[in-house]
């Protein structure tokens, strides 16, 4: 597997996928390492002076006034970390702590927080082992940062507390150092605050989330089309001119994906010749580009924030590019928070026009021809009447989720933290809400290409035909008596978020955006 290097200036999204996803190893570039052993030398003399210098010789939050001793400098920092390793609840996901343990190391790498050569070299060699701090999900209000989180995989590299080997087994920290060869650290002036102060929980999950909604977004176009094409829907409102008069570019993208997945479909052609009454079709299908669309352009906007986010050294105190070493409130989440907060709007609708594509097949006065609830025999049989109430039960999870976290700042630390961003908890809500779009979109791929299948012997499009074959390929059987559809649901899970829909699609189409 290709080692990440990491380097002064930012990882990229794909280098944070390959490491928390796909177990990728890590090194510091040489430029790196000079930086940070220049840093240090100025956290060294700092220690010896006699004016306070915040985390150096001084406490922290609330007790910054406290002056520290030179003999209790070293147990300032371990204490710092102990007690501020002080997560709750259940055990956050392998993935999400690899990301965050990346991004801290990508900001120690800048050479702006003045830790040792040593301890960053041991950062990387645990990512690199595959030892996973243990996580729990409460203990960051976003502010300084995710302290908890990454206080906990700093109390890793101390030998202390609970990880996971790269088997995935749960064992103290000290044991999987010694298994795999590594040394715990004993940190020294300044190291705890670096290991701790940063927003690379909350930038990590966002990251990760961008990625899969990446995914999913040309998922819904496909899904959506395949809704389009199963209830007699026209594309020709999909049509570029007309997205042109209002030229957003993800509706652009989406209509244009639209449009391409459709393509030579006899069904769609079988209504062409003016038989069709309806002037106009629902919004949930005439207005799919410009609802996938704005969810596009929301999520621009959060990899532009993400982008920069990835090029910051987020540290208090920080050491400046002049020498100084100065305190600041850049580790305050906002900019991450609102944003995870704005996708998790964003996924909620994309969520829910798919659910109303999905309620239209299952009502015989809207289906156009089609049985009730797409059933074999209605009465006897429910078809996907079931399967529609678990996407609303999902959709309405995912309005309750889109209720923003970040504007619930709540006091800490004896008001010395007195306004915090929640973006932690922003992060931990999207991921969740990820999964039920997931699932809604799965759902929908699932009914659609049922509803496809009672249209023969018309034919489908050749992509949206294809999307129907991987489905029935993977497990799922075609139209019949009503069966045990929960695995079938899984099924489609799978396919959705493997990419497995996409990669049928395009083997027609070509690339879609």
């Amino acid at each position: 597997m290709q080692v990440i290097t990491v380097g002064t200036g930012p990882v990229s999204p794909e280098d944070v996928v390959a490491v928390a996803r796909h177990g990728a190893p890590v090194r510091l570039s040489e430029e790196a390492e000079a930086g940070i052993q220049e840093s240090r030398k100025l956290i060294e003399a700092l220690a010896d002076d006699v004016e306070p210098h915040y985390g150096v010789s001084t406490g922290f939050g609330a007790l910054a006034t406290r002056h520290i001793a030179p003999e209790l400098r070293a147990q300032l920092q371990s204490s710092l970390v102990r007690s501020h390793a002080a997560g709750s609840g259940p055990e956050v996901e392998r993935e999400v702590v690899r990301a965050l343990m990346l991004l801290r190391l990508s900001t120690l790498a800048t050479g702006r927080t003045g830790v040792r050569l040593e301890t960053a070299r041991a950062y990387a060699a645990m990512i690199s082992a595959g030892i996973t701090p243990v996580v729990r999900e409460y203990g960051s209000l976003g502010c300084s940062g995710d302290l908890a989180p990454l206080a906990h995989c700093a109390l890793a590299l101390m030998g202390e507390g609970e990880v996971r080997d790269a088997d995935g087994t749960v064992m103290p920290a000290a044991q999987a150092l010694e298994a795999a060869g590594l040394t715990k650290v004993e940190l020294r002036e300044k190291e705890g605050l670096a290991l701790i102060n940063g927003t690379d929980g909350m930038l990590g999950m966002l990251v990760l989330a961008a990625a899969d909604l990446r995914l999913l977004l040309t998922t819904a176009d496909i899904s959506a089309a395949m809704s389009v094409e199963a209830l007699l829907g026209s594309d020709a409102v999909f049509a570029a001119d007309l997205q042109a008069l209002r030229p957003h570019p993800g509706q652009a993208s989406s209509a244009a994906n639209l449009k391409a997945v459709l393509v030579d479909s006899l069904i769609m052609e079988s209504h062409r010749d003016g038989s069709c009454t309806r002037v106009q079709d629902a919004y949930s299908m005439r207005c799919a580009p410009q609802v996938h669309g704005a969810v596009r352009d929301t999520l621009a906007h959060a990899e532009t924030v993400a982008g920069r986010e990835l090029m910051s050294a987020v540290d208090n105190p920080v050491v400046t590019r002049d020498g100084r070493v100065e305190s600041n409130g850049n580790f305050h989440g906002a900019p991450v928070g609102y944003v995870l907060d704005f996708l998790a709007i964003a996924v909620a609708d994309l969520a829910s026009i798919s659910e109303r594509r999905t309620d239209r097949f299952l009502d015989s006065s809207r289906s156009h021809g089609l049985p009730p609830f797409l059933a074999d025999d209605p009465g006897v049989d429910s078809g996907h009447m079931i399967a529609q109430y678990t996407q609303a039960a999902i959709v309405s999870e995912l309005k309750r989720l889109a209720a923003p976290a970040s504007v619930d700042s709540i006091p800490s630390s004896a008001m010395q933290e007195d306004h915090v961003s929640m973006g932690w908890s922003a992060a931990r809500k999207l991921r969740r809400a990820i999964d039920g779009l997931t699932r809604v979109l799965a759902i929908e791929v699932l009914t659609a290409a049922r509803a496809i299948d009672l249209r023969a012997p018309l034919q489908p499009a050749p992509a949206t035909g294809a999307v129907v074959r991987a489905l029935r390929e993977a497990g799922v059987a075609g139209p019949g008596t009503d069966r045990y559809l929960a695995p079938e649901i899984e099924l489609a899970v799978e396919l959705v978020a493997s990419g497995g829909v996409i990669a049928a699609a395009e083997s027609v189409t070509g690339p879609l955006s």
